[in-house]
């Protein structure tokens, strides 16, 4: 697979592999011998960049809490210098589902080192603050990333879910490589981060790039449980989000067939192609969409064609998921 460059120096595949679907918010936890055999069928197409979170975490039938860095350390093992791992800190749910933002330096410590024992590395390639602390300054948070890049746990830094005043004050006490951001043919609001992001050399890792498996096409009519898949309450798959969006998704289809793709491909092609900084991070539980996806990172699209997709969906006004309910949200300090 083609290589690109994260802010200055980060050398990762033009695909990565987003994980947390095998233990997280995308059904039961995958079969842990299996889910290993995938991301390390991953690493053999060309994969390189695998992305983690604290945060991702299942239960098995039994109860027992499944870690997804745990599964993600255990797989790529044998491949570690060869790949690079993100991971993420920040956050912690409560009993009752609510979410606790906080990134006092004392709780990015504890997370770090909980993070380098379950990925079983004593370095983290990227690290990602998974949201903004409402309390805590992001210059408290970059001093804390700084001090520990100097001790070597940390190669680089990023922010997740950020905007445009966090990253410029972040970055000015600690350089950041990238952020990590929804984007995707339906999500397009991050573009206007992209002056930013080229004035300060930040890269741009864009989660959910497939609007969480819609743009894949292979999810037409299907419901998910309400018990253990946060599809099951994403706008986009609802009934009537699947209608509002239907004259979208042919467009899309009927571009993709003209050039001999798939939708999945047309989508993470067009990405690649807007940016050379942008790198997609699908997930997958099948080694035939990571073998589709992969491929997405050979298919080039001219400036014509490019055109011809941004009139098309700028021509939509399309239903999609854009992060959970402000409700769920609570202060560390409440």
């Amino acid at each position: 697979m083609r290589k690109r460059v994260l802010g200055k120096n980060l050398e990762v595949s033009a695909i990565g592999l987003g994980c947390m679907g095998f233990t997280h918010a995308y059904g039961k936890p995958m079969e842990e011998s299996k889910a290993i055999r995938i991301i390390q069928e991953a690493v053999a197409l060309g994969y390189t960049l695998f992305d983690t979170a604290e945060r991702y975490t299942g239960f098995d039938d039994a109860g027992n809490k499944i870690w997804n860095e745990e599964l993600v350390g255990k797989a790529l093992s044998p491949y570690r210098h060869q790949i690079q791992i993100a991971t993420k800190f920040g956050i912690t749910i409560t009993d009752k589902g609510e979410r606790i933002y906080d990134s006092r330096p004392q709780t990015i410590r504890k997370s770090v080192e909980g993070s380098l024992k379950r990925l079983h590395t004593d370095y983290i390639d990227l690290y990602f603050q998974h949201r903004m602390d409402p309390i805590t300054p992001i210059e408290d948070v970059a001093q804390v990333i700084s001090d520990l890049m100097k001790e070597g746990k940390i190669l680089h830094w990023g922010l997740s879910n950020t905007d445009e005043d966090n990253l410029r004050r972040a970055n000015a006490v600690c350089p950041v490589t990238c952020i990590e951001n929804r984007y995707s043919l339906m999500a397009r609001w991050e573009e206007k981060l992209f002056p930013v992001l080229e004035e300060l050399n930040i890269g741009f890792v864009a989660f959910s790039p497939l609007a969480n498996g819609m743009l894949s096409g292979a999810y037409d009519g299907m419901r998910f449980s309400a018990d253990d898949d946060y599809r099951s309450f994403m706008p986009q798959y609802q009934e009537e989000g699947q209608r509002h969006n239907k004259a979208f998704m042919d467009a899309i289809e009927d571009i993709a067939k003209e050039k001999g793709v798939t939708p999945a491909q047309l989508s993470l092609a067009w990405m690649l192609s807007k940016k050379d900084y942008i790198v997609p991070i699908p997930g997958s539980r099948t080694r035939e969409r990571l073998m589709e996806n992969a491929d997405a990172s050979e298919i080039f699209l001219s400036e014509d064609e490019l055109i011809e997709i941004e009139r098309t969906i700028s021509s939509f006004d399309t239903v999609v998921f854009s992060g959970p309910p402000k409700t769920l949200e609570k202060r560390w300090d409440s």
